[in-house]
């Protein structure tokens, strides 16, 4: 067997962060010392093994010389930890108004799964026929600038995402946009409501848009390029978001997981 050092382009001063939150846990579920076979460390860089490389569980099972359905247990519960530090939509948006943001960014993005087949009543729910491939839709919100500031809960990849935002986002933009606070999308998102914001369809047959109209077009896109980064930046990052071979609903866990260690990175 040929072994090799590695080393993960992460900061230790992350890894540590999340180690204290990894004790933590452990102390409100009362584990008992010397209880476990990984440290609360060990296990927060097998947790950024998992989300930075895209680790194969199995790998790091091995590496860390710990069975397999107990890696499981450490991924889960370290997702698990982590994930309930992502802010609720309530919060981002309270702390976006007090920002003086101009406008939100709002998009959907699929998160593609493998070895995934639910037959719902005459389709496999899971599969996006828009993008061909198996996964889940996520909605994304970012600031101006194109930073994440929250992402929702999963929902099946042939969900559209007007529907998705209408479950998990749009209750809570619609004050928002009440409040001087509104958000911008593309068109995917048309008839999504007052205080949505998104550009205007081409007219069908040979009639086009007027200047204004186009001008107005123009805006929103420019503009929304910045989710677009900010959502590409996440996957890029964090490869497990890639794809995951976890359960399907684990992407809620590993999105949110993500969007926190990108919080964090981006404080340091």
């Amino acid at each position: 067997m040929l072994s090799h050092r590695a080393s993960l382009d992460v900061s230790r001063a992350l890894a540590q962060r999340i180690a204290r939150l990894l004790a933590a846990h452990r102390v409100l579920i009362g584990t008992r010392r010397r209880r476990r076979v990984l440290g609360c460390f060990a296990q927060a860089v097998l947790l950024l093994r998992f989300m930075r490389q895209r680790a194969a569980v199995s790998d790091l099972a091995r590496d860390s010389a710990i069975s397999l359905s107990s890696a499981y247990r450490y991924l889960h519960e370290a997702l698990d930890v982590i994930a309930t530090q992502a802010p609720c939509l309530s919060t981002v948006i309270t702390e976006a108004v007090r920002a003086g943001h101009e406008y939100l960014l709002l998009d959907g993005t699929l998160i593609c799964t493998d070895r995934i087949h639910d037959a719902g009543p005459g389709t496999d729910r899971w599969y996006s026929g828009k993008h061909r491939r198996h996964g889940g839709n996520v909605q994304v919100i970012c600031d101006p600038d194109g930073r994440p500031l929250w992402a929702s809960p999963v929902e099946p990849g042939s969900t559209h995402d007007l529907t998705c935002a209408r479950r998990h986002a749009l209750p809570l933009l619609y004050p928002a946009a009440r409040q001087g606070l509104p958000t911008l999308a593309d068109k995917a998102y048309t008839g999504a409501g007052a205080g949505i914001h998104v550009p205007v369809r081409r007219p069908c047959g040979a009639q086009v848009l007027d200047a204004t109209t186009r001008a107005w077009n123009s805006y929103v896109n420019s503009a929304r390029a910045f989710v677009e980064h900010g959502i590409g930046h996440l996957k890029t990052r964090w490869r497990a978001l890639t794809r995951v071979s976890l359960c399907p609903r684990r992407i809620t866990a590993i999105m949110a997981t993500a969007l926190v260690l990108s919080t964090w990175e981006n404080r340091y």
